[in-house]
């Protein structure tokens, strides 16, 4: 597969201190490729180093199929976009005369202001100054920013950093929407990994600096199953059953707790149970979230 995201064994070290380690992505084009991890945990350094905005210690870099180097990285970055960390704004201009300067700078047509304040929804406030926006609103005035030239990859460091929970939900929705939208592939990184369960398709979990997991959203899931849990009115009944059919579980309370298994068996496992009078009176199957798989491969290094 071209990847338009390649690294190879990529380092950064500060003294004494791996930063990131040995870290090697593959990000498929047209995704949401949630970079996911701890604060501290080498997301920022690893944007950076691919912006060319720090020195790699080791490693290597290709973007878009091309081993990034001094000669092609401004080529290479003409069809990237980011926003690293909170938005550098002038307060004292209005929304619309920061993006005329970034407009100015890349070279392209003035018209794509216009269409980067609708994508973000700031049409109506471009002409408010910019000391005067919300913090929701610098976050999407930055990402307008970094739309400007309809670029083929955007990266976006903790881009809801700060938001309130409405301000969250209209930027998860903003950045899912993008890929379909102009056919664009998005690195976003975030220690909200619950956020991320709802807006990414692949991710790369970092811890320590060491990419510890990476590949597909749904595979991932699948691969750390969830559990179902059995609510009875004769416990000991069910419990005795479970044995003699040889099926793990564990007593929680008023519940039994089994892994996770095909609907199919399940049906006929609570068909068992309740004939044997255990009487069934609630049966749920819990997914586990990404909070939860992240806190399972902590110190585990995992391949999809």
């Amino acid at each position: 597969m071209n990847y338009v995201i390649e690294t190879d064994a990529l380092s950064k070290r500060y003294r004494d201190s791996e930063t990131v380690d040995r870290v090697s992505l593959r990000i498929r084009p047209g995704c949401v490729y949630g970079f996911l991890g701890p604060n501290g945990a080498g997301k920022s350094t690893t944007m950076k180093m691919l912006l060319g905005l720090v020195k790699p210690t080791g490693g290597r870099i290709l973007l878009f199929g091309k081993e990034m180097n001094g000669k092609n990285r401004l080529q290479l970055l003409k069809r990237t976009g980011s926003l690293i960390e909170s938005p550098s704004c002038y307060g004292h201009l209005t929304g619309r005369e920061n993006l005329e300067i970034v407009q100015t700078l890349k070279g392209i047509p003035e018209k794509e202001i216009d269409e980067a304040l609708d994508i973000v929804r700031l049409t109506g406030q471009q002409n408010k100054k910019v000391a005067e926006y919300s913090l929701g609103m610098k976050q999407r005035l930055g990402l307008a920013a970094a739309l400007l030239g309809r670029p083929a990859l955007l990266l976006l460091d903790e881009p809801t950093n700060g938001l309130d929970p409405a301000g969250i939900q209209e930027m998860r929705e903003l950045i899912s929407s993008l890929p379909e939208r102009f056919h664009m592939t998005v690195m976003v990184s975030s220690h909200l990994l619950s956020e991320m369960d709802q807006m990414a398709e692949d991710v790369g979990i970092i811890h320590h600096g060491r990419l510890i997991c990476q590949g597909s959203l749904k595979k991932l899931h699948e691969r750390f199953r969830g559990n179902v849990r059995l609510r009875t009115l004769h416990q000991a009944t069910a419990a005795r059953m479970l044995d003699e059919l040889a099926v793990s579980y564990r007593t929680e309370g008023t519940d039994l707790v089994l892994p996770e298994r095909p609907k199919e068996e399940l049906a006929g496992l609570v068909a068992a149970l309740a004939a044997g009078g255990a009487g069934i009176v609630g049966v749920e199957a819990k997914e586990k979230s990404l909070e939860d798989i992240f806190l399972s491969l902590t110190g585990k290094q995992v391949s999809l």
